[in-house]
């Protein structure tokens, strides 16, 4: 089955197009249906409205009261977000769900009109990403005209969008849409002869890490800041150099003074990280903190304090017992974050990374893997591979849609290890 990407600012056509599919018998789904289903009433994501905002967003009738909600996000970066991490997480797992369904019905080919889609880094999630496009005067015109904007809200809405030369550079087809609707459809039959004529011939977009070098991250693992380990982190580094990993992101329990520092002396081969012990007992990881945060806070706060710091909510080993809460929190926790660890090289058994992955699929998360080693001689037996890229949380968050997950399980003698490590830190020196 080939997969379409149908994307495109603001007012530029894309749903025009998208109907003109239709029309033709291509099976098309789009975000703006998605995104009512994820927030319809008696969904989790209502509720998770309704907790956040308040009962205030919510109709009489018990559904979503759209223009109370756009009134608390507009202009508002930090309430975007937390509805963001809110409805994209559901509206993605919704796609999944239909694409699944439309593979198992036989369709061969599939479309998906989606707005954000080079915002939210899912580019590389299709093998052809169609972009409408359209000069912005035309736009605005068509904001002002056909759905009666002030021409100063529409020149805001238009500025406030990616660069449309930055999507055409991103893209891999590209549709004018500046003159008349009759020239929309030829082109637009024009792209749908196009891809239909390459349905046996997978296509790779510019975007694509295929294309340009790759690098190996562990995503989860421990220096002797840990109270469990006795691994040095310089001598970490060399091994990662020596079994082939390019970065690492050094996650110690409840510190990050040893990662901030690693990662200002090599600022291109460290992730700094913390792997916090929450207060239900569970661990949640954060990615790119530049601060601590103190053992015991709650999970969720945790989490909102990794946003606050600009970093990455990483939810590590969510099915383990203990540590992992066996699963309890996961489905309430994995929308919250950004990454869900799908393995991890110390679970033991090793069956319980399998759950993981449904529930990154589930939540439309991107996948983690980490050795989670608290020796030096466990790195190298987990990593995911994806494209290279600048070291940041957003850049990371972009490679991680192309990644893919490697890994062996530890053997259960890497505890030995760790007991190992408790006792040599309370012997005297």
């Amino acid at each position: 089955m080939r997969s379409v990407a149908l994307t495109g600012n603001v007012a530029a056509g894309k749903s025009a197009v998208s109907a003109l599919w239709v029309a033709e018998g291509v099976p098309v789904v789009s975000a703006d249906e998605l995104a009512r289903r994820a927030v319809e009433p008696g969904s989790s994501g209502l509720d998770a409205v309704r907790e956040t905002f308040g009962q205030g967003v919510i109709a009489s009738d018990g559904s979503l009261d759209r223009g109370a909600l756009r009134s608390r996000v507009f202009g508002n970066e930090e309430a975007r977000k937390r509805l963001e991490a809110i409805v994209h997480p559901r509206v993605w797992a919704l796609r999944e769900a239909w694409m699944r369904e439309r593979r198992e019905a036989g369709d061969p080919l599939v479309v998906a009109e989606i707005p954000l889609l080079f915002e939210t880094g899912r580019e590389a999630d299709f093998d052809v990403v169609v972009l409408v496009d359209a000069p912005a005067e035309v736009r605005l015109g068509r904001l002002v005209e056909t759905r009666g904007l002030a021409e100063d809200e529409a020149r805001r809405i238009i500025a406030a969008q990616m660069d449309p030369a930055e999507k055409r550079r991103r893209a891999d087809i590209v549709i004018d849409n500046a003159a008349s609707l009759d020239a929309l459809r030829a082109r637009a039959a024009e792209v749908l002869d196009e891809v239909r004529q390459g349905l046996a011939t997978p296509l790779s977009h510019p975007s694509s890490g295929a294309r340009g070098p790759r690098i190996r991250m562990d995503l989860h693992l421990h220096t002797d800041a840990s109270w469990d380990c006795l691994s040095d982190p310089y001598a970490l580094l060399d091994r990662a150099e020596r079994v082939g990993l390019g970065r690492i992101a050094m996650t110690d329990h409840n510190r990050l003074d040893v990662a901030l520092r690693m990662w200002e002396e090599f600022p291109e081969r460290v992730v700094p990280g913390e792997e916090v012990k929450t207060a239900e007992g569970i661990d949640v990881i954060g990615l790119y903190l530049t601060e601590e945060i103190p053992k015991g806070t709650p999970a969720r706060e945790t989490i909102e304090r990794v946003r606050a710091q600009g970093g990455i909510p990483y939810l590590p080993h969510p099915y383990a017992s203990g540590k992992g809460g066996g699963g309890k929190y996961a489905e309430d926790l994995a929308p919250l974050c950004d990454v869900v660890e799908v393995f991890n090289a110390r679970l033991h058994p090793g069956r319980l990374n399998a759950p993981a992955h449904d529930l990154a699929g589930r939540h439309g998360k991107r996948r983690g893997v980490g050795s989670d080693a608290h020796t030096i001689f466990e790195l190298g037996g987990a990593w995911v591979d994806l494209p290279m890229h600048p070291n940041r949380p957003e850049a990371l968050l972009a490679a991680l849609a192309e990644g893919v997950v490697e890994g062996r399980t530890a053997s259960n003698l890497v505890h030995l290890a760790s007991t190992w490590a408790k006792l040599r830190k309370k012997l005297p020196r």
